[in-house]
């Protein structure tokens, strides 16, 4: 379970996002920023995340609150799944990152693999769909949606990039230590069941 002031902080964001956006009353809107306030007030007081991250994130946030859309994919030969390291972090995720617009969830996952592994792949089946909240416990600010899609390795091979620093194939029993806001072992597994079961149904929150 998720820590009740982190629920609190963003539902008072939610309101005061909605409200700002909404509200025509000068009277209201000083309310609705004074929400705002408190919500930002509550994570920099709780979380290690920056003051300059959290105000930038507040700033950048306008309209109706929604969530963030991350995708993954996994791609696994001789039952070993592609992985690559974080150049932020040195630790180990799938490819992947926050979705595009202007891209289908598939166009994205194909685009991450491309950027972050250097190979071309084609996603062929919907493994999950996460509420991140629900697999790392963490004090992250944001709600985020996973979109986890199983793909076939076309061709290619890691070229240095911006976000990571190399790649390689694991065993589930062989992982190197994993970035987990990013992925975490659990959702690997459900990876290699989609791979290994004809029958698997992909798992939503």
């Amino acid at each position: 379970m998720e820590k009740q002031w982190l629920v609190w902080a963003r539902e008072l964001q939610s309101i005061s996002q909605s409200g700002l956006t909404y509200c025509k009353n000068d009277y209201d809107l000083v309310r609705y920023r004074e929400i705002e306030k408190l919500s930002r007030e509550i994570i920099e007081k709780h979380t290690e995340v920056s003051h300059e991250v959290i105000k930038d994130y507040y700033v950048r946030e306008e309209g109706y609150l929604t969530p963030k859309v991350d995708v993954r994919g996994g791609v696994i030969v001789e039952n070993k799944i592609l992985l690559v390291r974080e150049k932020v972090d040195g630790r180990w995720s799938l490819p992947g990152g926050w979705a595009d617009v202007n891209r289908t969830p598939q166009e994205n996952v194909i685009k991450e693999a491309f950027e972050e592994a250097g190979v071309l792949v084609k996603p062929t089946r919907l493994v999950g769909l996460l509420d991140r909240s629900k697999w790392v416990q963490d004090t992250c600010p944001y709600t985020i949606y996973k979109i986890l899609m199983l793909c076939e390795l076309l061709e290619g091979d890691f070229k240095g990039n911006a976000e990571t620093t190399e790649s390689g194939f694991f065993a589930m029993d062989q992982l190197p230590p994993l970035s987990l806001g990013r992925t975490t072992e659990a959702q690997l597994a459900l990876f290699f069941k989609a791979h290994q079961n004809p029958e698997y149904h992909p798992v939503y929150d």
